[in-house]
């Protein structure tokens, strides 16, 4: 049981009672749950565009072509796979420790605090009467002449002086209670996102203009040329840590955000990190319109010519803009030409394949033929079965180029410059 000592013609704060905070789930702790969300909401979001890859849903909003994703990265699905698994895990211990030491959830202080923020209001309402005066008007005959239409008024104007009220007026619980409720939870969320951004702008940043820290941590991301969702944690596992987990942990704590709190953060800051690699750029996205920094502007920074601009994450793009880093060439040329060089890649690829395959069956051919005549009808079944094999590696091949490029269009959804 707390107590509370009032000023002086304050109306009192009331007491309260501290009790365990039920956790949200009967079967897990709100700190395993705090833990959890951002690593189920990744992969949710991923394989969600993981599917859309698979299926070609949504080809034209595609940033790059599946050609490029085969010819451009210098990193396996698996390898990748597997790295971002390492971040989580270290993030998730991370998570688990930080929750160690924080003091165990509670609840049972929400009408106190409602009546502290009243108590403030009541106590801001004490300069009126200053300002008025400063302004050149006479705050009591101001508040004496709106006393009977507008009393509440009229006490706002007399510095908060309520005749016989000796609680807090409606209003001052209503306002106490929607800046308790809406308006502190929104400017927390605000700062933290301004805490995550400056503190990854900084390192990101640091990482591109040290040698020795692009080379050791930053470049293992860059062998992501053409991103894709589930690839957006991928890093060195303490550049991972440095940047994500010490970023988001900073602005959960100097925020003072409760543990629930940074459940939302934590989970809106995952799935924001994976849209902005998901390699597509939708229309009329509602998240873009709130936060400029997406998968179109943030792509810039992966490509060869753009790695030296366009730092910021996750959130918003003012830091590239103050610190001169914000890319401003043309985009268009560069995307269609290595749209083009990886195409042209992949169709030698296929075709050296397809050559080599014929090659092969060729020489057999020659080989059976070389044995005589004794088993002309021998040589002929095999010589037509290796014939059938290498039509049906033909076929194979045109399914695969349907399945990357899309039935009816070329891989760059143009005219083939071939």
């Amino acid at each position: 049981m707390a107590s509370n000592v009032t000023s002086y013609d304050l109306p009192p704060l009331p007491e309260y009672t501290l009790k365990p905070l039920t956790p949200l789930a009967s079967w897990a702790s709100d700190a395993a749950v705090q833990t959890a969300l951002p690593i189920i909401a990744y992969w949710v979001v991923s394989l969600i565009f993981h599917a859309i890859d698979v299926f070609d849903l949504f080809a034209k909003y595609r940033l790059h072509t599946p050609a490029e994703v085969l010819k451009r990265n210098h990193v396996t699905r698996w390898e990748v796979f597997r790295d971002v698994v390492l971040q989580q895990v270290i993030q998730s211990i991370a998570l688990m420790g930080l929750s160690y030491y924080d003091d165990a959830p509670t609840t049972g202080t929400a009408e106190y605090d409602v009546a502290w923020y009243a108590q403030k209001l009541r106590l801001a309402q004490r300069a009126i009467p200053f300002v008025l005066s400063t302004a050149g008007l006479d705050p009591t005959a101001l508040a004496t002449k709106l006393s009977a239409a507008q009393p509440t008024l009229a006490a706002v104007v007399a510095g908060g002086r309520y005749p016989g009220l000796p609680a807090f007026a409606s209003w001052e619980l209503n306002t106490a209670s929607f800046l308790y409720w809406y308006a502190v939870p929104a400017v927390q969320f605000v700062a933290a996102i301004v805490i995550i951004d400056a503190w990854e702008y900084m390192l990101h940043r640091a990482m591109h203009m040290n040698k020795w820290l692009y080379v050791t941590f930053h470049s293992r991301h860059h062998r992501l040329y053409v991103p894709y969702a589930y690839g957006a944690l991928y890093n060195h596992p303490l550049e991972g840590f440095a940047l994500d987990t010490l970023g988001g942990g900073l602005g959960y704590l100097l925020t003072g955000m409760t543990m629930r709190q940074s459940m939302w953060f934590f989970t809106g800051s995952t799935i924001k990190t994976v849209l902005d690699h998901s390699g597509y750029e939708f229309p009329y996205d509602p998240i873009h319109y709130i936060f400029p920094n997406n998968a179109a502007y943030h792509d810039i920074h992966h490509q060869s010519w753009g790695i030296k601009t366009n730092f910021s994450q996750p959130f918003f793009v003012y830091l590239d803009r103050i610190g001169g880093t914000m890319y401003k060439g043309d985009t268009a040329s560069k995307y269609e030409r290595a749209r083009r060089t990886a195409q042209e890649k992949f169709d030698q690829e296929k075709e050296n394949e397809l050559n080599a395959v014929l090659a092969d069956a060729a020489t057999s051919d020659e080989s059976l033929r070389a044995q005589g005549a004794s088993t002309p009808r021998i040589s002929r079944k095999k010589a037509l079965s290796i014939s059938s094999s290498a039509g049906n590696f033909k076929d194979l091949t045109n399914k695969v180029n349907q399945n990357l490029h899309g039935r009816g269009a070329g891989v760059l959804r143009a005219e083939s410059s071939r």
